[in-house]
Formats: C-alpha cells, structure tokens, sequence
C-alpha cells in the first residue's frame, strides 16, 4: 500500500534543508562526547595512576591523625638538688612543644605569608600554587618553588618519607586533604610550629619547633618577646634549616649561613609587607634591627660540660621508668607494655638529682688536676672513682667517675667493679663479729698463717702486707694494721662465708656470685667481680648511719612534661645492726688513720679538731687498685685508685693516691659546703662502757697477769671469764717452739716462767705448716718465716721431740774467747740430741767448775758478762743431751789457756755471735774428709741483693769442695768490727728473712780442723 501511494500522486517530494542552528549543535553535541570520554578516559587513567602509587600507603584514621598531631617529642632536662639546671637531656635534638594560644600573631603571619599565603582558603591543596610550581618544573625556570602547603609539609613531617619523588607528592596531597578533614587550620598550624626544624641553636642541639628555635636561637624563652625581625628570621628557617643554621653542630658561628638567613629573612619581610601584614615603618625598622647581636650566646651542651653526670642521669632515670613500667597487677602492666609511651629522651620528663652542684664541680675540679696523679704511661691513665654519700638519706652529693670522659666513658663511680681489697674487711668480718658479740675492740686475736684450701697450689698461706706474723694482738690492732690472717680468721671461722655474705648482702653488696661463697679470701677481696666504689661507700654509710642501712640513690624525683610526678624517692632505712656495733667499728677505724695505714689521711687532712673522720684503706696484691673508704657523721666518701686494667700495678706513692684524693675532696669540700657538716663528733650511745682487760686474751685479769689493755666495750659483751691466756710453766725450747721436757731433760736446761696460751698452740701450727709445705707449690718460704714473732712465749702442749741416740753428744767447735768484750763464742755440736750448753772456768789452774751459766740449743752461742777475769782464767764448753749426757769438753780458751797471746785480744771479728736466721744445722757426722789438715780458704767476696722480706747473699767458695763443711754468716750493724753470726749455710748463698736493713757483711768457711779467714767485706742497705 505504500507503494500504491507513492505511485497514485503523480509527483515526487524534494529533500528538506537542515537550519545552520540545528547543523552547529549536532556539532557541538559530537564535540562534548568526544571532549567528556577524553576527560573521562584521562581521569581514568589518573585515577589509576594515583590508585597504583596510594595501594600499599594506609588509610590514617582521624583519631590516629589527631594524636600523631598531638604527639611530640619533648625535650627532658635534669637539674641539681637546688633545683638548677644541670642541662638539656643527652640527645642532639631540642624541642619545646607550644599551644596555639602561646603563639603570638606575629609569628603566625610571617610562617603564613612566606610558606602559604592562601593557608585559610584552601582545602589542604593550593591549585594555584601546585599549577605554579609545575610550569616552574615543566620550564625548567631558575627560581621553583615546592608549592607544597603547611599541611601538606605537616603530613610529610609526621607521616612520609622526606624523598623527593613524584610519587611521595601525591602521598602528601591526598593525605593533606584528608587531615584538613578531621583538624581545624588552627590545630594545623600549631602541630606545624611544635614539629618543623630550625637548624642548631647556640649549644649546637638541632631545634625542633618555634619555642625551641627561639630558645636556642635568640635565648629568648617565650615567644611573645619576639619582635618582627626575629619572627621572620625564625619564619624562614625551616625552607632550608642546615643552609640557614648561624650555628654549626658545636653551637660555633657560621658567618656564610648567617648571611643565607638575613636573605631569606628579607625575603619574609617583602612578603609580609605584600600581604600587609606590617606597615612600611615596620618593615624598616625590622630591616634595621641588629639580628646578629640579638643571637644567643654560644653554650655547651649538657653532656659536654657535665658527660660522666648526664650519662649517669639518663641511665638511672631510665631504669626507674622501665621498672614503673613492669608495677602494678598483670593487666596493667600490660596495658602499659602496649602504650606507646615516649622515652626518657623525647618525653619531656624534668629529673631531679640529689646531685650538690658545689659537691660535685669540687670532685670533678681534683679528678681533672693532673698533678694529683702520676703521668701516663704505658700502662694507661691513671683512674680514680669516688662518691660521696648523705648518711642519713643514702641521697648521692657528688662523684668522680674517671678522670676524662674523652679518654675513657664508663662510670668509674657506679659501673666499675674492682676487687676491694682490705677495705671489705669491716663490712663482710668485723661488723658481723662486733655484732655477735663474738670479738670486742680489745679482743685478743692470732697474727699466725691460716693455711688454705688451693686447687692451683693444694694449698695457698696468705700473706700480710708486713714481713712476717706478729702474733698475739688486740682487734683494734688487726684492723689498724689490716692484718690479713685475722680477717680471713674472722671471716671464715668466727663468722663463716656464708653468714658474712649473708650480712654484707644487707649492707648493699649486690656483685656477688655463687662461687664467691666459697672463697675462702673473698674478705681480703676475693671476689669473683668485685664491687663498684657506689656499693662500698653505701655499705660503709651504715657505719656513719648508727646501722641504719640506706639504699643510696641519685635520682630524688622524675615530673613529666605535664607537671605529674611520676616518681619520687622514698627513705626507708633498715636497722642491720646495732648502734653499739656502729660506734664501736667506727672508734676501731678512728685509730687506722691516728695510728694505723690510713696515715696519709692523718697527715693531709686538716679539719680533724672540726670535723671528725674515720676510715679504712684498701689495696689488692700487688697493688693492682688502692682504696680509701672514709666517713665523718654526716657523710660517707669513697675513692678508688687503679689502672684501666688491674695488671698494671701502682708503685710508690701512688699507693697512697687513695688517701691523698680522699683527704683534698674532704679538705675542699668542707669549706665550700661547711653546712654537710653540722655534726661535730660521733655520738656515743647507751651501752657503751671502758673496761681494763688481760693483754693475753682480752679476759678479765688475775694475779698472774702483768700486761693490760683498756679499750670500750659493748655492755652486752664484756668479759667476766678470769685470764686464761697465760700460766707459768716449766719447758724447754726447741727451734723457737716450747715444749713439755722429757723426763731426764736436765733442770738447769729449762726454762719456768709465764707462757701464752693461744688458740692453735705454735706446735699443732708448725705441723700443720710442714705439712702443708711438703706439696704446696709455687713460692714457699723457709718454716721459720712462718712463725709468729712470739712463738717462743707460746705455752707447750707437746713433749720435746728430740730423742736420745744413747751416746754423748760431740763436744761444741770454734770456741773463742774476746778479752775485750768478756765473751765466749762457739758454734753448735753436731749431735741432734743437744738440749743446751754449760760453761766450765778455770782460774790459775784451778779445778774447772760449772759457773751455772747456760746457753739453750735455740739461743745465741755466746756466754757473755764474764767480766775481767785477770789473767790465767781459762774455759770450756760442754754439749748437754735430752738425757742429760754432757759432752767432751771443747777446746781450752781464755788468757789461762795453752798457747794464749794478746794478738788473740785485738781481734775483735772473732765474735761469732748468734745463729738466729740458721737455715740449717751442721750434722756432726759433716766434719769434712780425712786428711785435712788445717782450715780451708777464705771465701771469695760476698753479693747480697734485696727481696721483698729480706735478703740474699751470694759468695765464691775457695777451698776444695769437700773439704767445707758449711759457712758462716757475719754481720755488723755500724760498720765497727763488732761482727756477729748471722747464720750458716752448706752451700755458697743464704737467704735472710727479716733482718737488718744495713751494715757490714763477711763470709767464713768451715772444715772438720776449723775456721777459715773472712772474706772480703761488702756493704749492703736495704731499701724499702
């Protein structure tokens, strides 16, 4: 039908023409879906690329964005106990955080006008300075600008990286425009002020934010002190803060960077003036002002000045807010854990010592003196350590911990553990003896060898730091004269290892390890670590506290950064023994330094009639550290002197360098801070009395007793036992011990008088002591250098061990008779069994009848006080055995005798003198070959070398070997020819011990017929 239509009207329709409007906006229409897929697919493709950059970046919630805006690391100071600023923290980085209200307008504007002059328009990103800043890259312009606003600077400060990448760019806007969501400009702007760096400051800390900029820039401390000019120097800062800094990391001027600021700050200025922020009068007047002469002074940094000090601050406070950390029940602790709570360093915290400034400038003034101290050398610096100590508190005034800080860093004070030497005596074996009751000041103690358990050397006899043993003494005595044996006696005896420790524990010796336990010498400072000079002089404070322990601290108090304490100290003193106890320990160490070894304090200290002190030295074998712990009531000080290691040894005076630095602390001390010292004496409480004692066993006397010593006692401990200690006895003495005689001993051989009795009697010692050196390896000594000094006095308890061989014994040898002096001299039988000599006279040819003049086989081999005879008296000497068989007798001498001339007067060198010092007796069965005929040679010239307790002599023997049967030591004092016997030896040396410091020194030889001529003469002194 269409068809049809189309056919039945006869003529064909013409096409229409478009209108131009209908054609322009078909056109335009294609033109915007063409433009909008282009802008689609690019935003398409941006959007992408922005999705590939942010993928792994978080999504920051608004509570996290507002704390970390919230959160800033604040700088922490500490300060002296009156409150005064020791200094900044010990970190390179300042930082003071502001409120918004702190802030003064000035300073907003000119951060606002040079940073982001469209800050309160925008919405996180400026279009117009983006667009800018990327034609300025795109062309590659000279001058190009970041474009990057105060937000966007905050959030690469606080969350992102400082790379600059394009990558980081977009992190930084997207990440803008979401803070701008959750936090008011004003909140921005603060958060940029408090986080933003300025450079070093005059001390050389990098500044963190304005308060800190302007404090360590301008020492200006609030912000509203600021004038125009400082404002926009500080406000141009942070573009380029290490080009900009005037100062260097040292807090020295940096003249080109000074310049670089004044530029930037014109630059600041120009833009506050564009933006009207200040008037053209304003801008000349800041243009004007003196920025460099505004600048702070240069200052050191706290740990620079005050290192040791501040190092120590950090460590202690550190510790106290790691331990308040771990208190509380387990939920809060871990509650605590999973704060993020800022550290000793960032978190704003004051830390208040009880350091006294005065105290501690005056210690560190005398460590740093190096003429208080020996040079360097190969073995190091010389170090010292001390501390000084509030009794009362425990409260830490002042320490030395090293000499130079640049030389060696650790706390020498608080962390250096050194073995303490005798200075553990008081506190691990008198203080818990006193306190038991179990030993007295006057107490009678034993100066002998203890012989000890050794794995090294099976056994090990300690030494004193004097030649010998002393024997009885009172315990004042011991601990004047640090007598090792007494306080290892003490130690592991009287009070025991265990309960020693047990109570040094109390007293804040914290080192100690198991195998300290059983150390026998751990009180002579045995120790496997040692002790730091902070423990020690603690412990000794309990003395000068009346027993009452006081854990010592430094740190009084810890205030965070918003004024709550955290922390405070609290005094909680223990009772560990009693006053009675204090005041008698500290009277003992009284008489160390009066008359003991602290005798270097004695004559350097100058406040004795004032201030009252006690103390006691210290020093380990060979001198390896010294020490000096001292106290006066009010404070305790102690030092230690040593090498960085402990094989290098101190010599000479500086073995007294402990007393010396000790006795300059205390003398400076007290007149700089007279105030520490307010007490003048130590008090003495009830229950303290004086008491005249047996000088035999510190008992109460009797008729028998003849030697006294009054001394104060605790009235709970004062003897009532009568003296037990002496009783008269017949005996008989044999190689320095007394013994009970045997039955046949002759009467006349014995000796009756008062005899000491001691807790080990000398022959239970001397058979112990052979059998100890029988296996004991490394250095051993002649028996006799083991005997205490009064052994002879002992009383026996053992019968005399010399057993008769059935036949006499041989007559004495080279007998001589000095007309001069009135004395005979001979040398000893050689039989075994001699108990001792008698002496027969003849006068004018008279019968020879026994005079009653005796000489014992342990005493000198001289009859003297014979007198003047006149002429023709004559002598002989017999050997008397245990069975009271006398021998031949011994050649005729005196001016009666056969073949007597004068020339025999005249010679004075034939006094032969004593055998003490023999080493060994000649065997009568020794007497030399058969067919000598006449003495031997005379010996070569003698050399004598010192050793540490004696000497030893050297010589050449000249005559045939065996013919010599042993030679003869003689010695004179003054040089005058009034020779003794020394001692004898069977080989060609001898070894003194003890003995004289010099004189005159010859040597004889010996054969079966007699004497040879001396040696050559030679001089020796000893030295110390």
């Amino acid at each position: 039908m269409v068809e049809e239509k189309k056919q039945g009207s006869g003529k064909q329709k013409k096409p229409r023409k478009r209108s131009f409007l209908r054609v322009f906006g078909s056109v335009i229409g294609w033109l915007f879906i063409i433009g909008l897929t282009g802008v689609l697919f690019a935003g398409g493709a941006v959007a992408g690329y922005v999705t590939s950059i942010v993928k792994d970046e978080p999504v920051r919630s608004r509570a996290l964005i507002e704390k970390t805006m919230n959160d800033n690391a604040i700088t922490g100071f500490a300060y002296f106990r009156d409150g005064s600023p020791i200094g900044q923290l010990r970190t390179e980085e300042d930082r003071r955080p502001v409120e918004f209200e702190e802030i003064p307008q000035i300073v907003k504007d000119a951060v606002i006008s040079i940073e982001d002059n469209r800050f309160y328009t925008h919405k996180g990103v400026d279009i117009k300075g983006t667009a800018r800043a990327v034609k300025e890259r795109l062309l590659n312009e000279p001058v190009q600008t970041g474009g990057s606003t105060l937000t966007q600077q905050l959030a690469r400060l606080t969350f992102l990286s400082r790379d600059r990448t394009d990558n980081r760019k977009v992190k930084e806007m997207l990440l803008a425009m979401r803070m701008e969501r959750f936090l008011s400009k004003d909140q921005i702007l603060t958060a940029y002020l408090n986080k933003v760096p300025y450079g070093n400051g005059s001390s050389g800390y990098q500044v963190f934010g304005i308060k800190a900029a302007a404090k360590g820039i301008f020492n200006i401390n609030k912000l509203e002190d600021l004038n125009i000019a400082q404002a926009a120097y500080l406000a141009g800062l942070p573009q380029l803060p290490s080009s900009y800094s005037a100062f260097n990391g040292k807090g020295e001027f940096d003249e080109k960077a000074f310049k670089r600021a004044i530029d930037r700050q014109h630059r600041v200025l120009d833009s506050m003036l564009k933006e009207g922020k200040i008037t053209q009068a304003e801008y000349r007047e800041a243009l004007d002002f003196d920025i460099k002469g505004a600048l702070a002074p240069r200052t050191q940094k706290a740990y620079v000045t005050y290192p040791y000090l501040m190092m120590e601050v950090e460590r202690q406070a550190s510790d106290i807010l790691a331990q308040l950390e771990l208190e509380g029940s387990a939920n809060d602790r871990k509650e605590k854990k999973d704060e993020e709570t800022p550290d000793l360093l960032t978190g704003g915290y004051r830390v208040y010592t009880t350091i006294d400034r005065t105290v501690y400038r005056t210690m560190r003034a005398i460590a740093e003196d190096d003429s208080n101290f020996f040079p360097d050398s190969e073995k190091g610096v010389e170090q010292t350590g001390a501390m000084m100590i509030d009794n009362k508190t425990g409260a830490i005034l002042g320490m030395i911990e090293g000499r130079d800080f640049n030389i060696e860093q650790m706390n020498h004070a608080t962390q250096m553990k050194r073995q303490p030497g005798s200075a553990m005596k008081p506190i691990a074996a008198y203080l818990p003896a006193l306190e038991s009751g179990a030993i007295q000041p006057a107490s009678v103690v034993d100066d002998s060898p203890i012989i000890l358990k050794d794995y090294s050397k099976v056994y090990h006899i300690p030494k004193n730091a004097y030649t010998g043993y002393r024997g009885l003494m009172t315990a004042r005595q011991a601990l004047n004269d640090s007598t090792n044996t007494v306080a290892l006696k003490l130690f592991n005896n009287t009070v025991g290892i265990d309960n020693a420790w047990a109570f040094s524990k109390k007293l804040g010796i914290t080192t100690l390890e198991e195998k300290d336990y059983s150390a026998a010498t751990g009180v002579l400072g045995g120790l496997s670590r040692g002790v730091t000079v902070e423990e020690l002089t603690n412990a000794y404070s309990s003395i000068g506290n009346k027993g009452r322990f006081n854990d010592a601290f430094m740190i009084e108090k810890i205030v965070d950064s918003k004024g709550n304490i955290v922390y405070k100290h609290e005094v909680k003193p223990e009772q560990v023994f009693s006053e009675q106890t204090a005041y008698l320990m500290t009277d003992m160490m009284r008489t160390v330094i009066t008359n003991g070894t602290g005798s270097k304090v004695r004559d350097t200290y100058k406040k004795f009639n004032e201030i009252p002190i006690v103390g006691k030295t210290g020093s380990t074998q060979n001198y390896g550290d010294v020490w000096f712990m001292g106290y006066s009531p009010d404070i305790t000080l102690g030092v230690w002197v040593g090498y960085k290691e402990q094989k290098h040894v101190l010599v000479g005076d500086q073995r007294k360098h402990a007393q010396s630095i000790w006795a300059k602390i205390m003398n400076e001390v007290t007149d700089v801070k007279p105030e520490l010292f307010p007490t003048k004496s130590f008090e003495k409480p009830e229950g303290i009395i004086s008491k005249t004692v047996s000088a035999y066993s510190g008992k109460v006397p009797t008729a028998l007793t003849d030697r006294f010593v009054t001394d104060i006692f605790n009235a709970k401990y004062v003897p009532t036992e009568p003296d037990d200690g002496i009783a008269k006895a017949k005996y008989i003495t044999y190689r320095g011990v007394n013994y009970i005689p045997q039955e046949a001993t002759p009467l006349d051989m014995l000796k009756e008088q008062i005899v000491v009795k001691r807790e080990k009697p000398i022959d239970e010692l001397i058979q112990e002591l052979e059998n100890a050196l029988k296996v004991m390896k490394g250095e051993r000594r002649p028996l006799e250098y083991y005997l205490p000094q009064d052994a002879k006095k002992g009383m026996p308890t053992k019968i005399d061990p010399r057993k008769d061989d059935g036949r006499a014994p041989t007559p004495p040898k080279n007998v001589h008779y000095n007309i001069g002096s009135g004395a005979i001299s001979f040398s000893a039988s050689g039989s075994p069994d001699v108990v001792g000599y008698r002496l027969y006279k003849s006068v004018n040819g008279s019968p020879f009848t026994h005079q009653g003049q005796v000489v014992l086989a342990d005493g000198n081999y001289v009859f003297s006080g014979l007198g003047s005879d006149g002429l023709f008296a004559s002598y002989y000497v017999v050997a008397v055995d245990v069975a009271g068989n006398a021998s031949e007798p011994s050649t005729i001498v005196g001016t009666g005798a056969p073949g007597f001339t004068t020339s025999e007067e005249a010679d004075p060198e034939e006094d032969l003198g004593t055998d003490e010092g023999l080493t060994e007796e000649v065997p009568d069965d020794d007497l030399g070959s058969e067919g000598v005929t006449a003495p031997p040679a005379a010996p070569g010239q003698p050399t004598i070398t010192a050793t540490p307790d004696g000497f030893t002599a050297k010589w050449s023997g000249n005559a045939p070997e065996e013919d010599v049967i042993a030679y003869n030591i003689y010695y004179s004092p003054n040089s005058d020819g009034n020779y003794q016997v020394l001692g004898t030896s069977k080989s060609t040396d001898y070894y003194y011990v003890g003995g004289p410091m010099s004189g005159t020194f010859r040597v004889t030889a010996v054969n079966s017929v007699g004497e040879s001529a001396p040696s050559p003469t030679v001089y020796f002194e000893k030295t110390e």
